[in-house]
């Protein structure tokens, strides 16, 4: 007997508002070059291609820790750089080194995070889950 996960999607792709795109470098790192000022991998070429765009999220793995220390005081970790991509279930397995950009959104009233339009992410780790209704990346802030 299956489960009908039917109400599930409909609940989750409520989260799923932002406008995404994936695009992956067709050459892979092998053709980039060392640029010595900023110490970064450069591609010589923009031969990146669009895998992927559609709706889904793109949010923060969690908030800063607050620890409070022997003296009583309360210190606030710094946040991570770590996020999250939330992809419907029917988006293309992601690789390492793909980069997700948002491109928009169209939740009602505007994005979630409206600093989060433009910025572009680079997948860390493609493996933190499929579901049955998503697929969760971790990715990093790039820019």
């Amino acid at each position: 007997m299956a489960f009908d996960v039917e109400g599930a999607r409909r609940v989750v792709g409520r989260i799923l508002d932002d406008k995404l795109e994936v695009w992956r470098d067709g050459a892979g790192r092998a053709d980039d070059v060392l640029d010595e000022a900023t110490g970064q991998l450069v591609s010589p070429t923009r031969d990146e291609c669009l895998v992927w765009d559609g709706l889904g999220a793109v949010m923060p793995l969690g908030r800063p820790a607050i620890t409070r220390p022997l003296s009583g005081a309360v210190a606030v970790e710094p946040p991570t750089t770590d996020y999250q991509a939330v992809l419907p279930v029917d988006a293309p397995e992601l690789r390492p080194d793909d980069v997700v950009r948002v491109a928009g959104s169209v939740r009602p009233g505007g994005p979630r995070d409206p600093q989060l339009i433009g910025r572009r992410f680079r997948v860390s780790d493609e493996t933190v889950g499929t579901y049955s209704v998503v697929r969760i990346v971790r990715v990093q802030v790039i820019d």
